[in-house]
């Protein structure tokens, strides 16, 4: 277990995780294992990237499936064993329907159908999402129970193939632009603008813990947002502070945002 200076540096809630994370890395060091992870997400590589680099006898490889790769699996060895060549596990998982409505499916209708035949989120990277469907980067080891049960994602029949990561066309998210203006930087100001919805319902799911900024749950609406920080409500989407442009004579302060869509 860590120390209790180590626990310092992360969120109490992050607890389980770091836990898990540093028997990784005890692990590689002591009972020199090589070691390939689910997929983390950004805070959790950097946890994990954190703890390695305590530890001069773990090497630690992050690869998400494409350089740009948000989710993304780690792979983790005693320091003298090369890992740069170690295999990460990942296949893309193409969905396709000659149904024309596929077109009008966004991200959380091929994740929903994913995640709704009872797959782990862990077991699931970067999802890109075109007219013709999607390409899902997904651990090999539940590729074939995919192809085999995916049939419908949000009404619309699909069917899924195995691809090889040489075949991923990478779709790069588009951020759309707005300027908002907020008494402060408060997430729940902020969020609630962004997403159009009154104060007093933007705090109900913040408080629920359905909130993450920067990939951390953050449970208080009052919680300051700056500049670059990502943040992302279950069910309502994700938006980037983009810039601070000043304050407007009124004192109400412009923010540039771009919502992910």
């Amino acid at each position: 277990m860590p120390n209790s200076e180590v626990y310092e540096h992360f969120r109490p809630d992050e607890k389980g995780f770091v836990d898990r994370a540093w028997e990784w890395v005890e692990r590689a060091a002591e009972l020199h294992e090589v070691r390939r992870t689910d997929f983390l997400d950004p805070r959790q590589a950097h946890i994990l990237s954190a703890l390695a680099g305590r530890n001069r006898d773990v090497a630690v490889r992050f690869d998400g499936g494409y350089p740009e790769a948000e989710r993304k699996r780690a792979i983790l060895a005693p320091d003298y064993r090369p890992i740069e060549h170690e295999d990460a596990g990942i296949v893309v998982l193409t969905i396709s329907s000659a149904d024309r409505k596929i077109g009008e499916l966004d991200h959380g209708d091929y994740l929903g159908a994913i995640l709704g035949l009872g797959v782990k989120r862990d077991k699931i990277g970067d999802l890109h999402v075109s007219e013709d469907g999607c390409q899902a980067l997904v651990a090999e080891e539940i590729a074939d129970f995919l192809r085999i049960h995916l049939k419908q994602a949000h009404r619309v029949e699909v069917s899924a193939d195995i691809a090889p990561l040489s075949e991923l066309k990478v779709v790069r998210p588009v951020l759309e632009e707005t300027v908002i203006s907020v008494a402060s930087m408060r997430l729940d100001g902020v969020a609630s603008d962004a997403f159009r919805l009154s104060r007093a319902k933007i705090v109900a799911p913040i408080r629920a813990g359905r909130c993450r900024v920067n990939w951390k749950t953050e449970e208080d609406p009052s919680a300051v947002v700056r500049e670059g920080d990502i943040v992302s409500v279950q069910g309502m989407g994700r938006f980037k502070v983009l810039a601070v442009d000043g304050v407007s004579k009124s004192g109400r302060i412009r923010v540039r945002i771009g919502k992910f869509v």
